[in-house]
């Protein structure tokens, strides 16, 4: 016990050396999305709502489709919180933009309603970083175009900081 606490002065200042030296990236070097980078994509897509005097949700997932961030701005009809959310997740573990599947169910695909987590409506976007899936943006509360111009903004912006 004794050794151990001798060596207690280095660990601890090693510790925060380690700590204190840090990056805080938006992804990480396993290319995941981090809460960083999913606050980065929320500011960028919250600030392209406010300069259109849109209220939204904004959500943001993880790959495999799991919460990582949500955002509801006010006077937001509380059913967006659901469809931002669904949509984030749709296009992180379709690895597509939702819109896709709108429009070839508007083509006639009308099977494709009946695939498991999956919402039609535009407005959910993949995060892609180097070929690979790390994510999904999901926002609602506007026309669907504008909620996928949102989620764009939000994406760009994150990709500006890698």
């Amino acid at each position: 016990m004794k050794s151990f606490l001798r060596y207690l002065p280095f660990l601890l200042i090693a510790s925060f050396y380690i700590s204190a030296n840090a990056d805080h990236h938006p992804v990480s070097k396993v290319s995941s999305l981090t809460v960083d980078g999913a606050k980065i994509i929320a500011a960028a897509a919250g600030a392209e709502a406010k300069a259109n005097d849109w209220n939204v949700v904004i959500a943001i997932c993880d790959a495999a489709g799991n919460l990582k961030y949500l955002e509801r701005m006010e006077g937001v009809q509380l059913g967006s919180l659901v469809i931002a959310q669904e949509k984030a997740r749709t296009a992180a573990i379709f690895r597509r933009p939702t819109k896709e599947f709108s429009e070839r169910i508007a083509d006639g695909a009308s099977a494709l309603m009946t695939i498991p987590n999956m919402i039609a409506l535009e407005g959910g976007l993949p995060i892609t970083v180097d070929g690979q899936v790390i994510g999904g943006v999901g926002i609602s509360g506007v026309r669907s175009d504008q909620d996928a111009q949102i989620a764009q903004a939000g994406i760009d912006a994150l990709l500006k900081k890698l």
